[in-house]
């Protein structure tokens, strides 16, 4: 029962209001506050800071640099085989599997469908009918930084508006087409496999959604930038970062990959290993 409410009350919740609030709270340089909020987030959450490049909490100027802090570079070393994937994220596997036709399973019994989770464009839901997909959940205490998981050029990045509910394992399995209806920015890319997608799903409290090509967007319409593969990134470079937690969908072509087979549902992982191979007659 008490799950149901919890997720429940996020409908009646102001969430666009309290993740504006949260967000203005995290980039607070004022000592006291920074570094209650700091404190406050250590207490509670098991966070090994002795990975990250500064290692004293308190010395980030504000939360939201905590948060986003860097790690170590030799604690994440790259998959670096030529047929090997990387994991783009510290995190949890939702799901990670087979595209069915037009349709991704989410949890329990919850799918959504390729087209919607890419705002609508067809065109787009086509290049990963029937391909793969994998779903990555970033807990509070993770490191939030993105990184590409296979070397590739910016075909485009798409912002698509949304809802803003919680991420968590709770309102996934509750929540209907969560994935495709909080706000999100899904990046094209073209590869040696053809088209790779990687996706940042917003949800409440996550201040922003940032890229190393472009500030953070925050419309009420879907924006859309082509890039027309002018920028190109190798594999494990870092592509963005969340302001506080959320989620990465990862999208393959048909035939195109296969998965690491010692991965499933509720995996833990890290950026920089090998999530996946190439197929060679993909």
């Amino acid at each position: 029962m008490a799950k149901s409410i919890s997720v429940y009350l996020q409908y009646l919740m102001p969430k666009r209001a309290l993740t504006a609030l949260a967000g203005k709270l995290a980039r607070c340089k004022k000592p006291w506050l920074k570094n209650a909020l700091i404190r406050y987030f250590l207490r509670r959450f098991d966070v090994d800071m002795r990975s990250a490049v500064i290692e004293n909490p308190l010395d980030y100027a504000n939360f939201n640099l905590f948060f986003t802090r860097k790690l170590k570079p030799e604690l994440r070393p790259i998959a670096s085989a030529p047929d090997q994937i990387a994991c783009p994220v510290d995190g949890t596997i939702c799901q990670i599997g087979d595209i069915k036709e037009n349709t991704l399973f989410q949890a329990k019994q919850f799918d959504f469908t390729l087209k919607n989770l890419l705002g609508g464009f067809e065109k787009n839901a086509g290049l990963f009918q029937n391909g793969n997909y994998g779903i990555f959940y970033l807990a509070p205490k993770d490191y939030h930084r993105v990184h590409l998981p296979f070397s590739g050029k910016l075909r485009e990045s798409i912002f698509i508006p949304g809802k803003l509910f919680s991420v968590n394992q709770k309102t996934t399995d509750s929540v209907a087409n969560l994935f495709a209806r909080n706000e999100r920015l899904v990046s094209l890319f073209d590869t040696e496999i053809g088209p790779m997608a990687v996706i940042m799903v917003g949800a409440m409290l996550v201040g922003s959604i940032e890229t190393v090509w472009h500030a953070n967007t925050k419309t009420n319409k879907i924006v859309t930038e082509k890039f027309g593969g002018s920028l190109s990134y190798e594999r494990g470079a870092e592509m963005g970062y969340f302001e506080m937690g959320s989620t990465v969908i990862l999208l393959f072509g048909k035939d195109k990959i296969s998965w690491n087979t010692n991965l499933q549902a509720g995996s833990k992982v890290q950026y920089g290993e090998w999530i996946a191979s190439l197929n060679k007659k993909g």
